[in-house]
């Protein structure tokens, strides 16, 4: 049996164990939260390394991808870094694959993505792919980037801003401490209230509200009036968090596993453990050819009537 593990440096309230099976090969698949301990992590990664056959790496990016760009976050770098044997990943690869193929998928078989819908995304330079494929199929953007992240009431709203903007400050947030641009640890678990009621509005004119869970969690508002989420990793809790705030739909980009979702880096890392290469030899059609034997379908669920 493979086994895999993601060390996030989210809340260990979020842990999760399943043993599936992926193409015939029983794989153990789990998540250890860190509670944003960042030097937790790292002894995690020592203990794990060379004892399991693939590791994701959650709660932090490592790689984010703008076009043809890679700009690398340095704190994801050095718990990258740190892993010697196992190959290790953060779910970019599976970012820049699984979830343009989510858009095609939802655009070509639902009603709940087509030219014009309004779709809101609470950061994209972590998701270049899916903001392409969203603005590829005619979607009325917002990337509230500057507006989460630096608290900039400015939205972007096409592809070219969101590229020129992202290579104007990558390469400085980069080098920024990690829990400085992303909630770690409990704050995961808590609303950004000041936040919350400033940017509202955002998210009450969108149709659909896409990308990173905890971002979208955090500063959700009440009152919603029936959105689509289109996100990755999320527990009964979130859905039952969603269903109060008024969401109508929630469609996770990963499968479910007993009553959960897991996140990209750990669905990158299950699909390394049972490939027959060296990481560094895995190419984007490699993960998309791998997806289309697994037969990988988004998540949909219903949460109003």
């Amino acid at each position: 049996m493979k086994r895999v593990v993601s060390v996030s440096l989210g809340s260990s309230r979020r842990d999760h164990k399943v043993i599936t099976e992926l193409l015939g090969e029983k794989v153990e698949i789990a998540r250890m939260g860190t509670d944003g301990d960042f030097n937790r992590a790292l002894e995690l990664l020592g203990e794990l390394d060379g004892k399991v056959d693939a590791i994701g790496l959650g709660g932090i990016d490592v790689y984010l991808f703008v076009k043809q760009k890679r700009y690398a976050i340095q704190d994801g770098l050095k718990l990258m870094e740190s892993v010697k044997v196992t190959p290790v990943v953060d779910g970019s690869g599976l970012k820049n694959t699984l979830e343009r193929e989510v858009v095609k998928i939802l655009a070509r078989e639902t009603d709940l993505l087509k030219a014009g819908t309004r779709v809101m995304m609470v950061s994209s330079v972590d998701r270049f792919g899916m903001a392409e494929a969203l603005s590829e199929i005619g979607c009325d953007m917002t990337f509230g980037d500057l507006i989460f992240t630096a608290g900039i009431p400015y939205a972007i709203k096409t592809m070219d801003e969101l590229e020129e903007i992202a290579g104007r400050l990558l390469p400085e947030i980069t080098k920024m401490p990690f829990h400085m641009i992303y909630p770690t640890g409990k704050k995961q678990e808590s609303q950004d209230e000041a936040k919350v009621q400033k940017f509202a509005r955002y998210y009450h004119d969108a149709d659909v509200i896409a990308g990173d869970f905890h971002l979208i969690r955090r500063f959700m508002p009440a009152g919603m009036s029936g959105q689509t989420i289109l996100t990755n990793t999320t527990t009964s809790a979130d859905v039952e968090f969603l269903k109060e705030k008024g969401v109508g739909t929630l469609v996770t980009t990963t499968p479910e596993y007993e009553g959960r979702s897991f996140g990209t880096n750990v669905m990158e890392a299950a699909l390394v453990a049972i490939f027959n290469k060296k990481l560094e030899q895995i190419t984007a059609q490699d993960y998309l050819d791998l997806l289309h034997r697994l037969d990988f379908r988004p998540r949909i669920v219903k949460l109003s009537v």
